[in-house]
């Protein structure tokens, strides 16, 4: 089956962003810490702190605040969040279908 035009994606977005970031991004925004983030993801704590600052980077935007021990979305983040959460449970939902396990 031919993808329709509407369906093509443009790589030069992709190649600007690795979509692990995403979901680095994604799990600070659920977990609202760094800290939180990390212990979930499985790696360190400078490895998310250096995935946000090449997402702070690459969206222009602070993209979380720091509130007492923990970090506050901005309101880009949650514009991006609510956008990007649907796409990426989307993938997730393929994946399943089509991955061996």
């Amino acid at each position: 089956m031919a993808l329709s035009t509407d369906m093509i994606i443009c790589e030069d977005t992709f190649d600007a962003l690795d979509l692990n970031l995403l979901m680095v991004f994604l799990r600070i925004y659920k977990e609202r810490s760094v800290t939180l983030a990390a212990k979930s993801l499985g790696v360190t704590q400078p490895a998310v702190s250096n995935s946000l600052a090449k997402l702070r980077e690459k969206f222009g935007d602070p993209l979380f605040t720091r509130v007492g021990r923990g970090v506050s979305p901005t309101h880009a983040a949650d514009k991006i969040a609510a956008e990007l959460c649907p796409a990426m449970k989307q993938i997730e939902v393929t994946l399943i279908s089509y991955l061996k396990n």
